[in-house]
């Protein structure tokens, strides 16, 4: 059987300020499916409260708005996949090999408090499946605990978009935490890149993170190369 992905999306689609519109980042999942793609991968979208997930906007402007990214936007099959994602409720996390949270700065609100997204990786990570998140979608690892009670991150050695890389976009001022310190406060081993935006992912077991929507091909393979 081919293995089987499960993307993460996220539904929010603006900051606690209505007039800064975020969403999902879009590069940083069409890297990933690609690259899943290529090796035959069978892959579903979830968000955590099902149904539509919006773009950020800045995900569609150059250079973000690269070749795969152009394709996906350009195709009504494709974006129809963002209209209508899964509902977490619905999955059964033993029907997949590998888990991958997406970014962007939706994530942000409500990744981090979907329980059954924490039921699914929880379930997938002690069995041995690949639980991996690129850029912000590292907010989706803060909250889940293990059977023991333990945060999955704990101990960890794992990255994600930096508290840098927050100032540098001069989106510090919008974000409701610093997801960084988030992390280091439950005991990750949290790394990043010397240079802020470029390509670095980090594999520990099977968790697998990226840092930054650069990071996203780079992190697939990693995955892929797990499966």
């Amino acid at each position: 059987m081919a293995p089987r992905v499960l993307h993460v999306v996220t539904n929010v689609g603006h900051y606690d300020d209505p007039s800064h519109p975020t969403g999902l980042w879009l590069s940083e999942l069409t890297h990933a499916w690609q690259v899943f793609a290529e090796r035959g991968c069978e892959q579903v979208l979830v968000s955590p409260s099902g149904g539509p997930s919006p773009l950020e906007p800045r995900s569609l402007k150059f250079p973000n708005y690269d070749k795969t990214a152009k394709a996906w936007h350009g195709d009504p099959a494709r974006m129809a996949l963002l209209e209508t994602t899964a509902e977490p409720g619905a999955i059964d996390a033993a029907e997949f090999d590998a888990i991958y949270y997406t970014g962007g700065h939706g994530v942000m609100f409500d990744f981090r408090h979907s329980a059954d997204l924490q039921r699914i990786t929880r379930e997938m990570f002690e069995r041995g499946a690949i639980v991996s998140s690129v850029c912000h979608g590292y907010c989706g690892l803060l909250n889940v605990t293990l059977s023991d009670g333990s945060y999955l991150v704990a101990g960890r050695r794992l990255t994600g978009f930096s508290w840098r890389e927050e100032v540098l976009a001069r989106v510090d001022k919008l974000v409701p935490y610093n997801v960084e310190a988030e992390m280091k406060a439950r005991g990750a081993r949290y790394e990043k890149a010397l240079l802020p935006f470029v390509s670095s992912a980090v594999v520990d077991g099977n968790l697998v993170t990226g840092q930054n929507p650069g990071s996203a091909k780079e992190t697939a393979e990693r995955v892929a190369a797990l499966l």
